[in-house]
């Protein structure tokens, strides 16, 4: 599925493609380079300073035709751009939300729009706002009504967890191992894909319930075994796992609660010692060479099986993979996010379509606790576009983007009181009326981020209202002193 937005075309020798990662970047360009017979300019921020210029220089002089790279791409200085195209146009990672916050995609919309360029947005999974702007007019729309490659469509399964009596310390369901083990079998691949990098979320004592948290932030250590290291995934603290409660001192009754990708290994390994297994993610991956080389041992049946988090499932083809399998299809479902429904089914359906992409046809089998949610329902019966006017009508229920507008204020600071009477300083003069309503303020979810306490609020405005003037109205003369800051998301991805 390819959405166009349509402008006027121009002759020029600039193209630049946009990735939601650098894992991508190799096989994309190898791709792109069997396809045109010339390999494009890279850029992304693994690069180091003294690799940058060459790439630089060739787009200020007009030599690097085409360019493929992350967000930070759309700022080369191309004199004559003549194309943009944003791959995976609905990946979160597009925005950025440290330092200067900006979303990539749409500042692409509006670089094309100022310099009246054709751009594509490309998703087999696009979001509800470029969806919306379909429909509304600004976008036209291209249909691949075809899938990659020449297998029969893939089938795919929800296997309830509620129904499968494991015990508290295995992840795979007797049908999942059942199908991996057919798979091996007939000499093809598999995928496992769980979201969680590391050995185990949480470490718990079990004589005094304490839990071992990041003293820097609101975040519990997450344990990397095979670093011998418990890591922060916020700030990256680290520390040796304790041999005994820093709380109570109590031995030997530390425990590992829940999977990460690491542990799923391991119970893999007791489960067929035979297969050639690997990790694949961003903290087993150091850079693009890194990913590349991985992607090519799959490809070339190097591997049996791919363990992993969602840095795998986005564009590779494996011809020889034929089953993925979904460790926990609920983890994206909890928290405060309002986009939770609709990222969660463009992140499942992305895994997915890593089976089957050739002459073998492919199967998913999908774990969940709630196997009748409105994703996982969307999932099975393969119906993307009920699935987003369902997410439509809720949204548009509630006032939420792209139906109205939303900005977050977060306030941070060393000192908790000071943090706490600035946000609550604000709110007693926050704009209210008219449609515009504003929220909190309340302690961020990570109350505590790399040492400096979070509040926040949250500006609710209907989708006309002049959201950037109202917000500079109000905040424009705040000069936070002390150490605080003040930051303004304007329609925000995260509300940690």
């Amino acid at each position: 599925h390819q959405l166009l937005h349509s402008s006027p075309s121009r002759r020029s020798a600039g193209r630049r493609v946009l990735l939601p990662g650098i894992a991508l970047a190799a096989q994309w360009s190898g791709r792109f380079a069997g396809r045109f017979g010339a390999a494009p300019g890279v850029w992304h921020s693994e690069l180091t300073l003294a690799r940058r210029r060459a790439p630089w220089r060739a787009v200020l002089e007009g030599r690097a035709r085409v360019v493929v790279g992350a967000r930070s791409a759309l700022f080369l200085p191309f004199a004559a751009l003549g194309l943009i195209v944003v791959d995976e146009e609905h990946d979160a990672s597009f925005k950025q939300e440290d330092g200067v916050i900006y979303h990539a995609r749409d500042m692409a919309v509006v670089r094309a729009r100022t310099e009246a360029l054709p751009l594509i947005l490309s998703s087999a999974t696009p979001s509800l706002e470029t969806v919306v702007n379909v429909e509304r007019g600004r976008y036209d729309r291209l249909e691949l009504p075809a899938q990659h490659g020449a297998a029969a469509a893939r089938v795919i399964e929800a296997i309830d967890m509620r129904k499968s009596g494991l015990p508290a310390t295995r992840w795979l369901s007797p049908r999942l191992v059942e199908a991996l083990t057919e798979t091996f079998a007939a000499g093809e691949q598999a995928m496992l894909f769980l979201n969680r990098r590391g050995y185990a979320p949480l470490t718990l004592c079990r004589a005094c319930g304490h839990r071992l948290g990041c003293p820097n932030c609101a975040a519990w250590l997450v344990e990397h075994r095979r670093l011998g290291r418990l890591i922060c995934h916020q700030c990256g603290y680290a520390m040796p796992p304790p041999e005994v409660c820093p709380e109570c001192g109590a031995e030997d009754r530390l425990a590992a609660c829940g999977p990460g990708v690491e542990r799923l290994a391991e119970e893999v390994a007791a489960a067929f010692p035979e297969a050639r297994r690997a990790i694949m993610a961003s903290d087993t991956l150091f850079g693009p060479r890194a990913a590349a080389e991985m992607v090519r041992r799959v490809a070339e049946h190097e591997i049996d099986l791919l363990i992993g988090t969602q840095i795998m499932a986005k564009g590779h083809h494996f011809p020889l993979l034929t089953l993925v399998g979904v460790v926990d299809a609920d983890l994206g479902l909890s928290g405060g996010d309002r986009r939770a429904s609709e990222r969660t089914y463009q992140l499942l359906h992305q895994v997915a379509g890593r089976a089957g992409r050739a002459e073998r046809p492919g199967r998913v089998l999908i774990q969940t606790y709630m196997p009748d949610h409105p994703v996982m329902a969307a999932l099975i019966a393969g119906d993307r576009d009920a699935f987003l006017a369902r997410e439509a009508e809720d949204r548009r229920a509630r006032g939420l983007p792209p139906f109205g507008r939303l900005a977050a204020i977060i306030v941070s600071g060393p000192s908790e009181r000071a943090v706490r009477d600035l946000a609550r300083a604000l709110a007693a003069r926050a704009p209210r009326g008219d449609g515009v309503d504003t929220l909190g303020p309340a302690p961020a979810p990570l109350s505590l981020l790399r040492g400096r306490f979070r509040y926040r609020l949250l500006v609710k405005a209907p989708r006309g209202a002049p959201i950037q003037k109202i917000l500079r109205a109000w905040l424009g003369a705040t000069r936070p002193r002390g150490g605080l800051r003040l930051r303004i998301d304007i329609d925000p991805y995260s509300f940690l």
